[in-house]
């Protein structure tokens, strides 16, 4: 049991595109319910919860009827400025109907270098949760085009998560994605892959095992989710990376059931 993830109060979710995306494009509207039902809860219990959402290029794409992402990075940053807005409106539509408030907050990855900026998007996200408000967090297609990689798969914000978890000092990162921790090898690929409970490291080995550990809808694959893990054990803190098919997962993780991987320095390995 990780009894200590019982006690976190401030808590970063990140919620991969393959969790808000059904394999044949189509918005998976159930899961937008279920994460609204769970987010919603645990603030009702007292808890600080930040939803850094993936997802806007994926909803663009299904809002428009395109039926494959497009290679130009203009044709991309219209498709998630159209897809941002909808991907908004299904959480506010679906929060609402819990009586939760939310909130937007657009970020490109300058936040960590400007102390300007850092200074203004902390005591922005403060104020938000002492309202008890949801703040959702994406990155800013529009303007920020380094992780569109001119190719089909979709974008992530695994970076982004573990820079808003540091900044704010969060207790714990919540990594949402379509597999269920990290393994030895490719799961996909290798049926012998094991799943590791807990990793309190990253080092070249551990980086090794992540090539190609990624399904057809996730984008930053598992050295993304590593690098992000890496970030998350400098700050002292700790994240569990689960599968996000249901939502409904972290309830088990705050109960702390062995469910995914947990990333901690002083974790058993």
């Amino acid at each position: 049991m990780r009894t200590f993830l019982k006690d976190v109060k401030r808590i970063v979710i990140k919620i991969g595109t393959s969790s808000l995306i059904h394999p044949n494009g189509k918005v998976n509207f159930s899961g937008i319910d279920q994460l609204a039902f769970v987010l919603t809860d645990l603030t009702n219990q007292g808890k600080e919860i930040i939803l850094v959402s993936s997802g806007a290029i994926g909803v663009g794409l299904d809002k428009l009827q395109i039926p494959k992402r497009p290679s130009e990075i203009p044709a991309q940053q219209a498709i998630a400025a159209v897809g941002q807005f909808e991907l908004m409106h299904y959480y506010n539509q679906r929060f609402f109907a819990y009586n939760q408030q939310t909130a937007q907050v657009l970020m490109t990855r300058d936040i960590v270098e400007f102390p300007e900026s850092r200074k203004n998007v902390i005591n922005t996200l403060e104020e938000l949760l002492k309202m008890s408000i949801i703040p959702i967090i994406n990155e800013n297609d529009t303007v920020a085009v380094d992780e569109m990689d001119h190719s089909t798969k979709f974008g992530d914000n695994d970076q982004l998560s573990a820079i808003v978890a540091e900044i704010i000092e969060a207790d714990l990162l919540i990594m949402l994605s379509d597999i269920d921790g990290f393994y030895s090898a490719n799961p996909y690929t290798n049926k012998k892959a094991v799943l590791y409970k807990s990793i309190n490291k990253i080092d070249e080995a551990v980086m090794a095992k992540a090539g190609g550990t990624v399904s057809s809808f996730g984008t930053g694959g598992m050295v993304s989710k590593l690098k992000a893990a890496e970030r998350i054990l400098k700050s002292q803190s700790a994240m569990v990376l689960a599968n996000g098919k249901p939502p409904r997962i972290i309830f088990d993780i705050l109960a702390g059931n062995e469910v995914g991987t947990l990333f901690k320095e002083d974790a058993h390995e």
